[in-house]
């Protein structure tokens, strides 16, 4: 891709934005994540299995993803009462999954798990290509193929024809699939948790609304729809942004309903590069006081930062797809990102913490 075509991508989407914001309100927001101060943090979560039916067993994410540049994990550690405590990794996507089995006569289960990151904001220079090492065939393979929930063909694969006709370079097939999204999804506060990523009937229903889980999933099967490798992360909030944004980080050190997935998309000049639609909606629909104009300077900025930049404050699980919960007798998660748990024959629901019941919390340790 040019730099030319590149800067004239630019220049088109902030002159569409400035058009639509009256002149007085066009308040300069600043949004620049840029890498150079880590955090450290640690992330705790205390399970207690309310009215156990028999035999227990409980599965915890715990961070699995190393990426030297943005994120490091370091191995969890935990107390419990359990009878059995494993730590499992997906065979595919090198998840890992902290798995607590308690027998029947334990009445009151309990587990506590202790994670330890250390995370930074992240910035891609586009103005700077080159020097990205390839993904090889069997990374490429893995990160452009179909899922349960976010299929490559069909109806997601003629919506994403038809984004990047005409379009070339990997950067500006990404970046149209990026501001599509923006512009045709919505952000549904109803929706429980993070949302199903079913991209499918989301496309098939014409209901482009959601939660991280559904919009960034779009982003993804899209992308992957247009050849362009891309992954979901998921994850959880563990601090609140430090450019102002009360929607983007979390309101307390209790994020046990803080959970984000964001995305990424590969290019072949800049790498694995960040990119957060759905949260440029989360921006339009909660940002105070909520229901912000697309043209509004906030989500202006946060449309122009969110492709190619994050903030540090999240922390990431894993980026796994179909999970199989290790002893379950139920069907495969299409994402792992909540604490789950069985008990007896009762399945427990992992969006409703207070019942289950789980807590987590989140502290800032230092760099």
């Amino acid at each position: 891709m040019s730099i030319e075509r590149r800067d004239f991508l630019k220049a088109s989407v902030a002159i569409s934005m400035l058009s639509v914001v009256p002149r007085s309100s066009r308040a300069e927001v600043t949004f620049a994540p840029q890498p150079g101060t880590w955090r450290r943090f640690q992330l705790s979560t205390r399970i207690e299995i309310k009215e156990p039916e028999g035999a227990s067993q409980a599965w915890v994410p715990v961070p699995s993803l190393t990426e030297t540049a943005w994120f490091r994990s370091e191995p969890s550690e935990w107390s419990t009462n359990a009878a059995a405590v494993t730590v499992v990794q997906d065979g595919k996507y090198a998840a890992q999954i902290l798995h607590a089995q308690w027998d029947g006569g334990q009445r009151v289960p309990t587990l506590e798990v202790v994670s330890t990151v250390t995370t930074q904001d992240r910035a891609i220079n586009f103005d700077k290509p080159g020097g990205v090492i390839a993904l090889s065939d069997a990374e490429r393979a893995l990160y452009t193929e179909s899922t349960a929930l976010i299929p490559v063909v069909g109806l997601v694969k003629q919506t994403s024809d038809q984004i990047v006709a005409g379009l070339e370079s990997d950067y500006d097939k990404a970046r149209a699939i990026y501001e599509w999204v923006v512009d045709n999804t919505f952000r549904d506060g109803k929706v429980r948790g993070c949302g199903r990523g079913d991209i499918a009937a989301m496309l098939s229903l014409n209901n482009l609304s959601g939660k991280c889980a559904d919009l960034n999933a779009l982003y993804v099967g899209l992308a992957r729809a247009a050849g362009l490798p891309a992954r979901d992360i998921y994850g959880i909030r563990v601090a609140p942004s430090r450019f102002g944004y009360q929607s983007l980080g979390a309101k307390s050190d209790v994020v046990t309903k803080s959970q984000h997935c964001r995305a990424e998309v590969f290019l072949s000049d800049f790498g694995w590069v960040p990119v957060d639609p759905a949260d440029v909606r989360k921006v339009v629909l909660e940002e105070p006081p909520g229901n912000l104009a697309v043209g509004d300077p906030k989500v202006t900025a946060a449309r122009k930062t969110l492709f190619g930049a994050w903030e540090g404050n999240w922390l990431a699980y894993n980026v796994a797809h179909d999970v199989a919960l290790p002893g379950s007798a139920w069907p495969e998660l299409g994402f792992l990102m909540y604490p789950q748990a069985e008990t007896g024959s009762r399945q427990l629901d992992p969006l409703e913490p207070d019942q289950f019941s789980y807590a987590i919390t989140a502290t800032e340790l230092g760099s």
